[in-house]
Parts: structure tokens; C-alpha cells; sequence
């Protein structure tokens, strides 16, 4: 009975990462579609990407308390509600065309993810032996990619089309579908999370001698510490590469249309999906801080092709920088909660979500830099971030 409540578990936690990878990729494509119809610049629209990060950075340490407090668990279903209730909050936002109305739904909608993604990622790590934990995190986070790229297609469709971007009422409306069909499936969901009996976590006696032993503070695990500011970077970089990929496609793809833009975008994701489902296996094999270095070093020199803004070839290479980003985030995370005790785990997790606030900073000054030079320059802003992410990969085991 327990080990078919630990598979349970792990399945339903694992549509989470479908779910909050969907709003991710919807949210990338709104800040072309407020640009057109709200009429706001590249940096205001940067505002999206402030609202729904910070909302991580502000809900992280409370979804870390609930946690501590009651369980995963509980945690998880507090996460759904404030996802149902922002996407619900779309349909005002929409009906009033208001941008600020808009921002403050993603807010509330954000912190019902942040919540998820406090729960959810350190929850799967627990589900089994540590040593395997980078592993399963990144199979969960498979999933997140399917979402993302799922999200670009239906937003291109349906907001970014020809008949769409003439009608800002037909946009508007079906914006308000998007999202109220995103909060049926979100409650569903979240009735199965209140029925279903599920474990807290799963201690290996390997994980219970090491708790034992562990009377470090949080800040005291260095590969912890310069984790958090691994993941602020390397956050920072994915949300502002996906927040500007369809301005910058429109500017070095001659005859793009937004629509067809935010295909390519789609492409990226599933790039970065392809990423995730093709190097997991590998981690069998190559140790999963090794391929993150590889991976970020790989992705510091691409975004120089990218600077160098060559016709259609720099969209091209900007999707690859997609793959080679997919593994980062899983990998940084477990790497950060590597060794820790299940009392440190929660909080430390916490403390990780809220540097996901790096994605609500970089978007907008890649927007100032863009609206004032160009959008190739922006991208340069990237680059250090992965510097900083191959150099904390490499030098991991040392810190260990």
C-alpha cells in the first residue's frame, strides 16, 4: 500500500509541472499581445514578468511555513486555490482592458505557482533515494516542458492571429477562455489533492543517517548559498530569453508575423522540453552537475551569435539556447538541497523559489536596454548569468 501511495503520489505531483510550465508559456507570449493591444512598451511590458516572479519571491517563505507546519500536502492545495483564483481574476482584468488589473491577477495567480513550486520540487526529491533525486526532479520537469510549449501554440492562436490582433474585444475574450478553462482543470485537480492520501516523504536510512549528523545552518551549506544565486541568474536568463524571443524574431526573421512568431516560439520550448527528456537519461551516466557546466558554458557562447544578429541563423541559434537551458533549474535545486536535513530542506526550498525573483527583474531591464539600443544588445545581459551557472557547476563537488 505504500509504495502504490508513493507512485500515486509522484503522478500527481507531476502534472503540477505540467500546470505551472502551461502558465509560464502562456505568460511569455503576453508581453507581445499587451505591446499591441495595450498599447505599452517593450519595458512596461516587462511589468508582466515583475508581477508574476515577484509574486515567487513574496509567497515562497509562507508556502515554506505551510509546509513545515501541516505538509507538502497542504502546501500543494493552498497553491492550486491561488492559481484557480488568479486565472479567474483574467476575466475582469480582460473585460476592463486594464494592464494593472492584469498585473495584479498574475500576482495572485503566481503565488498560488510559487507555492507549487516550493512544495512540489523539493516533494519529489523526497520521493525516493537522495542520490537519484536530480534524476527524478528533471523527469518531473519533462512535463513542465510539454507546458510550456503547449502554452505559445494555443496563445499564438488564439491571441497573436491575424483576426485576434484587429479585435482587441476578440482578444480580450479569448484571453478570459484561456484562463477560465486553465481554472476548471486547476480545481479539478485540487479536489483529487484533498481526496487522495498521500505521504509526506519517503526517508531512505541513508537520508535519516545524514539528517542525524547534520547540525550545520542553512547558510553554512555553501553549495546552498551559492545555489540560490545560481538559480537567481540562471532564472533571470530563461525569463528574459522567453519574454523578448518574439520581439526578436520579428526583428531578425524578415516577413515574420507575430503568429507565426510565437511558433517559433513554441519550437524553442519544445527544444527545451527535448532538452530535459534527452539529457535526463544521461544523468545516469555523466554526473548531473557536470552536464549543467557543459550546458552553461555552451549557452554563454551562444549568446553571442545571438548578439551578433545575423539574419534568421541568430533566431535559430537563440531556440538552441533553449535546449541547453533545459536541465538548469532541476539540476541547480537539487544540487542546492544536496546533503541537507528534511528540517533545513523546507526552508532552504523556500529560499530557492523566492530566487526565482530573478525573472521578475532582468525582463525589464533587457526591455530599457532594447527600447534605448536593440534587442540583440538586450540578449548580451545573458551571458554572465551563465558564466556564473557553469562556474557553480563545476565547482560543486569541491564545496561538497
Amino acid at each position: 500500500m505504500q509504495n502504490k501511495n508513493i507512485k500515486l503520489a509522484i503522478v500527481l505531483v507531476t502534472s503540477l509541472f505540467f500546470l505551472w510550465g502551461l502558465s509560464y508559456g502562456l505568460v511569455d507570449v503576453m508581453n507581445k499581445n499587451f505591446q499591441t493591444h495595450l498599447n505599452v512598451t517593450k519595458a512596461e511590458s516587462g511589468f508582466i514578468q515583475a508581477a508574476y516572479f515577484g509574486a515567487y519571491f513574496v509567497f515562497a517563505l509562507p508556502a515554506g511555513m505551510i509546509a513545515k507546519r501541516y505538509s507538502y500536502k497542504v502546501g500543494i492545495i493552498v497553491g492550486l486555490f491561488l492559481y484557480a483564483l488568479g486565472a479567474l481574476l483574467i476575466v475582469p482584468a480582460a473585460s476592463m482592458q486594464n494592464f494593472s488589473f492584469f498585473l495584479f491577477a498574475f500576482f495572485v495567480l503566481a503565488c498560488g505557482l510559487s507555492a507549487l513550486e516550493t512544495n512540489a520540487n523539493p516533494y519529489i526529491t523526497t520521493l525516493g533515494d537522495e542520490k537519484n533525486s536530480s534524476f527524478r526532479i528533471n523527469v518531473a520537469q519533462s512535463f513542465n516542458g510539454v507546458g510550456q510549449f503547449l502554452g505559445p501554440i494555443i496563445a499564438g492562436q488564439l491571441l497573436l492571429s491575424f483576426a485576434a490582433s484587429n479585435d482587441i474585444a476578440h482578444n480580450m475574450s479569448n484571453i478570459s477562455k484561456i484562463y477560465v478553462s486553465i481554472a476548471i482543470i486547476v480545481l479539478v485537480i485540487m479536489v483529487i489533492f484533498v481526496v487522495v492520501k498521500m505521504p509526506d516523504s519517503v526517508k531512505t536510512q541513508e537520508q535519516i543517517q545524514a539528517a542525524s549528523v547534520d547540525d550545520k545552518k542553512l547558510f553554512e551549506h555553501k553549495n546552498f548559498t551559492l545555489g540560490v544565486v545560481a538559480q537567481f541568474l540562471y532564472i533571470a536568463a530563461q525569463v528574459s530569453a522567453g519574454a523578448f524571443f518574439i520581439n526578436y524574431a520579428l526583428d531578425h526573421w524578415s516577413g515574420l508575423t507575430a503568429e507565426h512568431a510565437a511558433y517559433f516560439f513554441s519550437i524553442a520550448l519544445i527544444a527545451f522540453m527535448l532538452g530535459r527528456i534527452g539529457t535526463t537519461p544521461l544523468m545516469k551516466i555523466f554526473k548531473g552537475h557536470t552536464i549543467l557546466g557543459v550546458y552553461s558554458l555552451i549557452n554563454t557562447v551562444l549568446i553571442f551569435l545571438v548578439f551578433a544578429g545575423i539574419e534568421k541563423v541568430s533566431v535559430i541559434v537563440l531556440i538552441a539556447v533553449f535546449f541547453f537551458m533545459s536541465i538548469s533549474f532541476p539540476t541547480i535545486f537539487a544540487l542546492a538541497l544536496r546533503g541537507m536535513s528534511d528540517n533545513h530542506v523546507k526552508t532552504a526550498s523556500s529560499v530557492l523559489v523566492m530566487s526565482i525573483v530573478g525573472g521578475a527583474i532582468m525582463p525589464y531591464i533587457m526591455g530599457k536596454v532594447a527600447d534605448i539600443s536593440n534587442i540583440q544588445t538586450a540578449y548580451l545581459l545573458l551571458a554572465p548569468c551563465f558564466l556564473f551557472v557553469a562556474w557553480y557547476a563545476f565547482t560543486t563537488e569541491k564545496r561538497a
